[in-house]
């Protein structure tokens, strides 16, 4: 046998040490796999099982903070992505171009409506639609929208309504 030093335990600490290093190690790599999904699913760039497309457009005049890749819902069902958003210097409105699976089919007269979901505040378009027997096809353009509804804007409002109604009772 071999000298060992006195000051080496052979009572397994460093073992111990190891082990509990290896479980931190995991456990904060998986803390770090967390927010990575979650900034991922944040940023709308999980996949998405959306197959052959066609595409639509849409003006709006407010679009708040609709992003590319946000969702298109009906029903709650996802059934499309948003591919771009332009803006026209003619009419002054933003060109919506949305992407909707072909598996789904809408009336021509389809409304779009950019509503806001969660604490996020994600904003995404909602189809709702309408009663026309011919459906959108590719290249369409769906005419029946509303803008997004921005809080600050109906925060003004609300204290301009106030003021305003304050001064008329002041007569």
């Amino acid at each position: 046998m071999g000298y060992i030093p006195s000051d080496i335990k052979a009572t397994g600490d460093n073992m111990e040490r190891t082990t509990i290093d290896l479980w931190v190690g995991i456990f904060a790599a998986a803390g770090a796999a967390a927010i990575l999904g979650l900034a991922l699913k944040v940023g709308n760039l999980t996949s998405s099982t959306i197959g052959d497309t066609y595409s639509v457009t849409a003006a709006f005049e407010n679009i708040g903070g609709l992003k590319p890749r946000a969702p298109v819902k009906s029903a709650g069902v996802v059934v499309g992505r948003i591919n771009s958003i332009q803006f026209d210097s003619k009419s002054y409105e933003a060109i919506v171009t949305i992407n909707v699976d072909k598996r789904y089919a809408f009336p021509k007269d389809t409304f779009a409506n950019i509503y806001t979901a969660g604490l996020l505040g994600e904003q995404y378009i909602g189809l709702e639609a309408g009663g026309d027997p011919d459906n959108l096809k590719d290249g369409d353009k769906i005419t029946h929208t509303q803008d997004a509804v921005v809080l600050e804007k109906m925060i003004s409002q609300f204290l301009y309504n106030k003021a305003s109604d304050s001064n008329t009772d002041k007569k």
